[in-house]
């Protein structure tokens, strides 16, 4: 899939390691590592709360323990991992408080940037979320539910990079990288990771290039995303962090 495609996955880019650019070689070899533990976690392979060793990862990965520091310290700026003073790594788990925070930012932001993206919607754009669709269905039907998170979120962004609002899609991206792992900590409803005809409709208000419809539309969604949440802890089967990364 061409990198700038707007339904592409969003990975740290790093520099371009030419021959001349020594700089960007670590940033090459760290960025596997964050790719990797992103992706098990965006996909609730790691699910919130679990420790991420350094000496593990680096025999998982087969890189150094400094090289994993970087990764960590990269996905800890994304508020995907939290560094705690002598405990370690740890993937983030958002608290109640935080999780409906969350989920009032996106719904003060989303639908203006869905109203945006409606008016500014081209056939080829409609045709790409319709496309993204069909893999976010496919996902959800082959009981892919990690993957059927990502997708969703990405289609959130797709919609915010439609609008041609760079600092807003930068926001929704966060917010829904967020949104999956208070996901995978408090859903109660398998629909509540996006409800296909939410997703649909949206779809066609963005195709009659109708602003009003899409943010009614986004604001309903999210709100019937948050009430599919049962905000309380629920306790996560330990398991070894080579077997969950050797799968993710």
């Amino acid at each position: 899939m061409d990198m700038n495609h707007p339904l592409r996955a969003h990975p740290l880019t790093p520099g371009l390691a030419g021959a001349e650019d020594v700089a960007a070689r670590p940033a090459v070899r760290w960025s596997a590592v964050y790719l990797g533990l992103r992706d098990a976690i965006l996909t609730h392979a790691l699910v919130p709360g679990t420790k991420l060793p350094e000496d593990e990862l680096g025999d998982v990965y087969s890189v150094s323990r400094t090289i994993v520091r970087s990764a960590l310290q990269a996905l800890a700026h994304d508020r995907l991992v939290t560094l705690e003073p002598n405990r370690g790594a740890f993937v983030a788990k958002p608290t109640k408080l935080e999780a409906r925070e969350v989920f009032e930012a996106r719904a003060l932001i989303e639908p203006k940037v869905a109203g945006l993206a409606a008016e500014m919607a081209k056939p080829a754009d409609i045709a790409l979320l319709r496309h993204h669709l069909d893999e976010e269905h496919e996902a959800l039907h082959a009981g892919r539910d990690g993957d059927a998170v990502v997708l969703s979120g990405r289609f959130h962004v797709a919609i915010a990079e439609i609008a041609a609002q760079s600092i807003l899609t930068d926001f929704v991206r966060g917010l829904c990288s967020r949104s999956s792992l208070i996901i995978a900590l408090y859903w109660r409803r398998r629909d509540a990771i996006c409800e296909s005809h939410a997703h649909l409709a949206l779809v066609d208000a963005m195709e009659k290039n109708s602003p009003k419809d899409a943010t009614e539309l986004m604001t309903s969604h999210l709100v019937d995303l948050l009430s599919g949440l049962d905000l309380s802890d629920r306790p996560a089967e330990p398991k070894r962090l080579a077997d969950i990364l050797k799968r993710a």
